[in-house]
């Protein structure tokens, strides 16, 4: 199955760095792929111009056809089953997937409106950075859920 985050902002080294290349490298070792396409805009812009420019390069990031979500703290909120059952679905009909996450300010709504599944990690607020390590630790466990892998139990 192919994964594409696309994500603003750039994850340079460090800890969140390699524990999402630990999960990035989980998944492919069970035949799934995720690839990270970072996207930042690099002239001052602020506000609403900002969030505007970075859903652009967000949606420009998504290949052709796949199914987008959008992580969304208004979004729902699923289980770890459900989610894999989900992805499980996808998966079956060789439909690629590609998440957005935003960056400090959030999703531009042309996002929101392109998405066909709007996917919360919970009622707190997180670091855009780390939710690409907890949405890429999810993935890994919807796939060890999808295999029969003990890793899922918590």
């Amino acid at each position: 199955m192919r994964l594409t985050i696309a994500a603003v902002g750039r994850l340079r080294g460090g800890p969140l760095a390699e524990a999402f290349a630990d999960y990035a490298g989980r998944l492919k070792s069970g035949r799934w792929t995720l690839d990270l396409v970072e996207v930042e805009e690099r002239r001052r812009l602020s506000g609403p111009e900002l969030v505007a420019r970075e859903g652009e390069l967000l949606l420009a990031a998504i290949p052709r056809g796949a199914f987008a979500i959008a992580l969304d703290p208004r979004g729902v909120a699923l289980t770890s089953e459900d989610l894999a059952t989900r992805l499980g679905r996808m998966r079956d009909e060789g439909s690629p997937v590609a998440f957005a996450i935003g960056g400090a300010d959030g999703l531009d709504p042309s996002v929101l409106r392109a998405a066909r599944l709007r996917l919360s990690l919970g009622a707190m607020t997180w670091p855009h950075m780390l939710a690409r390590v907890m949405l890429a630790e999810q993935l890994f466990r919807a796939q060890s859920i999808l295999s029969g892998h003990p890793y899922h139990r918590g």
